[in-house]
């Protein structure tokens, strides 16, 4: 029988040293206890999904989705705590398989003796698939409680067969109110207030931006600062510097603030589409990609309701690559608010689906005889390009012939709205197709002009 490997020193335990030596000041107001855990109501709150398995002391798997700083460590070791679970705390960015065989064994033992295990796993999007598949038997069996934490959409990071397994729980970015109490937490715990104006104070909790061990870690250098006078928010800025936007060009915010720009040109709120456009470029985004993205939009929720819409893209892209950053971004600048304030169609981009749909059910159809292509005498002799009417020859260079294959009813797939350019291309559509109604050329009715009057 192999000799049984020592315990590993716990580094939550208390040492002989450890009340004297110095502790951060996020660390000295981490919560005791699952009510004190701010802006997380929703899942915390007796009526709650986790505040119900804390009631029932039957906890569940799961996996907690948030920003920075909302509290998701804190509410695993709490949650262990609560329910008398041994924490077992797991970085994945620093563990390996060696580490998660240790815990299960030790897990499996502590089950034997009637005990159970919670395993956080920090950042448990870091662990690729083969080892996210290696908790599966575990978790399945009971023999740990996962709770694994993450910033990534759990969707594109986990495994469809463990997110089978764990419920998800979406942790909210804290809010100025609950920032504003750890502040208060802060004030108390230090024995002062913090030297701030009150103006000083609100944009304090802006450059927080809703991530509640940064807030603290900001309070604890004003606190380091001599207290003289209260500092404004020049002084506040000088004194900190600034955050560097969250923004990640390759993870899901990425994807979040450019479906916030696309969708704040559709809605043509300029203001709100400027703003996400300077979110993107402050996050360190590639103006190209930004460029690409309002060519798609142009084409896609303008078309030719507005045609100069593509124009205008297309030469804000220009004018970036002659002009680089940050002259050429003013460019861009336009394109976005001449594309917010245009208006808005997505008729060709439905046409485009609309006739796809049916060129794939019709493929195999042959156009009709008469616009054959008839290049020798023998295509000629076998009817093809017979009958075809020249319309520049026609009144008004319109023949109504049939140009859809035979044997396929005719099919509306652009239908333009009756706003901005395409209100005149739509007359124009029904202008023609009373013509075909009517029979063809030579029957336009009196006063009827395919341009409108």
């Amino acid at each position: 029988m192999s000799p049984r490997r020592p315990a590993r020193p716990d580094p939550g335990a208390a040492g002989l040293f450890t009340q004297q030596a110095p502790r951060p000041l996020a660390d000295r107001l981490r919560p005791t206890k699952l009510a004190e855990v701010v802006g997380q109501e929703h899942l915390l709150g007796p009526a709650s999904p986790i505040g119900r398995m804390v009631a029932a002391q039957k906890l569940g798997s799961m996996v907690l989705w948030g920003p920075p700083g909302c509290g998701k460590t804190t509410i695993a070791r709490l949650l262990a705590e609560t329910t008398e679970l041994h924490f077992e705390p797991l970085s994945a960015v620093f563990s390996g398989v060696a580490d998660l065989r240790r815990i299960f064994e030790a897990a499996r033992e502590r089950r034997a003796m009637g005990g159970g295990t919670l395993l956080f796993i920090d950042e448990i999007h870091r662990f690729n698939r083969a080892q996210q598949d290696g908790f599966l038997p575990y978790v399945e069996d009971g023999t740990v409680t996962l709770v694994g934490a993450t910033t990534e959409n759990p969707s594109f990071e986990l495994n469809a067969a463990l997110l089978s397994r764990v419920q998800v729980f979406v942790l909210k970015r804290l809010d100025e109110p609950a920032l504003g109490e750890i502040l208060r937490r802060a004030e108390a715990e230090m024995g002062r207030a913090l030297p701030l104006t009150a103006e000083a104070r609100d944009m304090l909790l802006a450059l927080a931006d809703g991530d509640g061990r940064y807030v603290l870690n900001l309070a604890e250098a004003l606190y380091a600062l001599p207290a003289d006078t209260p500092l404004g928010q020049r002084e506040l800025l000088a004194a900190v510097q600034r955050r560097a936007a969250v923004y990640d060009k390759d993870r899901e915010e990425h994807y979040n603030l450019i479906s916030a720009l696309h969708k704040s040109l559709r809605g043509s709120d300029a203001d709100a589409a400027l703003y996400w456009f300077q979110r993107m470029l402050t996050g360190g985004e590639d103006p190209h990609y930004i460029a690409r993205r309002l060519v798609r939009f142009a084409v896609e929720d303008i078309g030719l309701a507005d045609p100069q819409a593509l124009v205008q893209a297309l030469a804000a892209w220009d004018a970036y690559d002659r002009l680089g950053s940050p002259e050429g971004e003013l460019a861009i600048a336009q394109a976005v608010l001449f594309l917010a304030t245009a208006p808005k169609s997505n008729a060709a981009y439905r046409a485009f689906g609309a006739s796809a749909g049916a060129a794939r059910d019709t493929g195999s159809l042959s156009p009709p005889a008469h616009i054959l292509n008839a290049p020798t005498r023998l295509m000629k002799d076998l009817g093809y390009g017979k009958g075809y009417e020249y319309d520049h020859d026609a009144e008004d260079a319109f023949s109504g012939q049939n140009y859809f294959p035979d044997g396929m009813r005719r099919q509306r797939f652009y239908a333009p709205p009756d706003r901005g350019f395409e209100r005149e291309i739509r007359k124009r559509l029904e202008w023609w197709d009373k013509r075909r109604v009517s029979g063809g050329p030579g029957q336009k009715k009196p006063g009827e002009d395919p341009e409108g009057s």
